[in-house]
Parts: structure tokens; C-alpha cells; sequence
């Protein structure tokens, strides 16, 4: 089965609900905490996470501060900030009101 291609705005989605879930993460262990949870359907390549990261930190919605990863390597760790899990609440919700929408028309459709 081929990987799936996310939908315009989606990956700064995933990336909030990353950090709200696991708190402060690196960029490298964003993309493959996504990708762990996608089972491996959605891959990330490096810029495609820097530049969802770069975005949501211009937009106040993570913060950034340098500190020393796993393997003693200096890297930037990124937060989600209040601003941030506002707009996590309110883009989840439009997210699961246009699922609902989108499988209510495509599922099974009664001959009338």
C-alpha cells in the first residue's frame, strides 16, 4: 500500500497534538513519533518537519529552546505554548466535524 500524502495543513496539526501529547520533543523525534503512530503510512523528510516547526514557532503557537538530545547532541526542543492548545482544541474539532461529514457521504449510501 502506498504512504499517504497529507492534506494541506494537516502536518502542523499533527505536529501540536505531538507535543501535547509527549511535551517537549526535538524535531527529529516529532517526525517519528508521527510516523510511529501512522504506522508508518504518513513519512516525514527532515525539511518537510522543519518547515511545519519554523511555521508554528513564527506563528507563536510552540516555542523553541536549544538543549542536548539523547545522544548528547546539541538540538533545538520544541513545546507546544497556550496559544498553541487553543488552537489544537479548535482545529480538532474542525478536523473530526469534516471527518464525520466526509464518511457520512461516502459510506453506505441507501437507494432511495
Amino acid at each position: 500500500m502506498p504512504k499517504l500524502d497529507l492534506l494541506p495543513g494537516t502536518l502542523d496539526l499533527l505536529v501540536l497534538r505531538t507535543l501535547d501529547t509527549l511535551g517537549a520533543q526535538h524535531g527529529y523525534g516529532v517526525a517519528r513519533r508521527i510516523e510511529q503512530v501512522s504506522g508508518n503510512q504518513v513519512m516525514l523528510n527532515q525539511g518537510t518537519i522543519y518547515a511545519s516547526l519554523v511555521r508554528l514557532t513564527q506563528q507563536k503557537l510552540i516555542a523553541a529552546e536549544w538543549g542536548v538530545s539523547d545522544n548528547n547532541r546539541r538540538a533545538k526542543f520544541y513545546e507546544i505554548t497556550e496559544r498553541g492548545q487553543k488552537q489544537l482544541a479548535e482545529e480538532s474539532d474542525a478536523w473530526w466535524r469534516l471527518a464525520d461529514v466526509i464518511g457520512a457521504v461516502l459510506g453506505p449510501q441507501d437507494a432511495d
